[in-house]
């Protein structure tokens, strides 16, 4: 089958993520223990008190502006801002928190202190641009080598199933991003077009990315879940799926520059001090477990929450990428 009568491969992601009305994230999407997907900022309140304080470093290290804004991408139902806000930081008083988010029925969620936004707002403005598992859900474009070029990969439709097609020759600048030779791999212009945006709305501050990633283009995977598991094409119950891609730090660093740091999750918070406060709740618990109130349990579910963070085979493998 030829391109004709086919239809790009990000614009079905497009529609089976974010359709309005029939998308995964406004109709059954939600992160959380009985969602789809556990984010860091789900586990507990841990990650959200870590976060704020690398919110007083950035603002420390920008001169302690009079405004200081925290770009929350992908923010969900607002869990991270909930967090945040109670963990205090030093800068809370100059604190312009922005949630964005695409879905209609998330953005309802949002606490009311936040502003609440479906595009990240324009700059240009001191602050923290942060981005939670937000890249690998973007939409992309998967490219194939095909008769010794690569061509990009269509959606066409043959006895009412949908399937991959044959498409166009990838254009030179797109090639330009990958190794010679590659045999395949993921176009993510729309990652590339968010960062760049996104760094070029800061006049102080930086751009954190935390996701699933890959330094080489060829172990990109592309991957779908429901419940907690692991799907089949993502072409398969369009709308019903999560459809996430390995961030391809090559290509993202080849369209938009080196990132300034580069780490896993695991060192970022070990770094802001997990290791402190961890031992601060395993003390408040050894000395308060007989009473067991309610600090004594939010202590030892501080001691569990870090485990889940750090996991070097789970959320603590992640990529940190920061951008100044």
């Amino acid at each position: 089958m030829e391109t004709e009568g086919s239809i790009a491969y990000d614009e079905v992601v497009e529609l089976a993520l974010y359709d309005p009305n029939h998308g995964f994230y406004a109709t059954s999407g939600q992160a959380g223990r009985r969602g789809d997907f556990i984010t860091s900022p789900e586990v507990g309140p841990l990650f959200g008190e870590l976060v704020a304080s690398y919110l007083d470093q950035e603002w420390d290290r920008c001169g302690n502006p009079d405004e200081f804004v925290f770009v929350d991408a992908g923010a969900g139902p607002g869990t991270l801002a909930r967090t945040i806000a109670a963990a205090n930081p030093r800068c809370a008083d100059v604190l312009r928190y922005v949630a964005v988010e695409i879905s209609d029925a998330q953005r309802e969620s949002h606490p009311p202190f936040v502003e609440s936004a479906s595009q990240l707002p324009t700059g240009p403005f001191d602050g923290v641009i942060f981005a939670n598992e937000l890249l690998d859900n973007l939409t992309f474009t998967p490219v194939r080598r095909h008769d010794g070029e690569l061509r990009t990969v269509r959606v066409g439709c043959e006895d009412d199933e949908l399937m991959e097609v044959v498409g166009d020759r990838l254009a030179a600048e797109d090639v330009s991003h990958f190794k010679p030779g590659i045999v395949g791999g993921v176009v993510q212009q729309a990652a590339a077009n968010w960062l760049e945006h996104a760094r070029t709305s800061l006049t102080q501050g930086s751009v954190v990315v935390i996701d699933y990633a890959r330094d080489r283009s060829e172990d990109v995977e592309v991957r779908t879940y429901l419940g907690h598991e692991r799907g089949t094409s993502p072409l398969v119950q369009l709308g019903s799926n999560d459809i996430t891609v390995d961030v391809d730090l090559a290509q993202l660093q080849s369209r938009v520059g080196p990132a300034t740091e580069l780490t896993t999750q695991k060192a970022f918070l070990e770094e802001l001090g997990i290791e402190d406060l961890v031992e601060e709740g395993r003390a408040h618990w050894k000395e308060n477990a007989a009473v067991g109130d309610l600090g004594a349990l939010k202590a030892r579910s501080r001691v569990r929450e870090a485990e889940a963070l750090l996991d070097p085979e789970g959320l603590g493998g992640f990529t940190v990428a920061i951008w100044r």
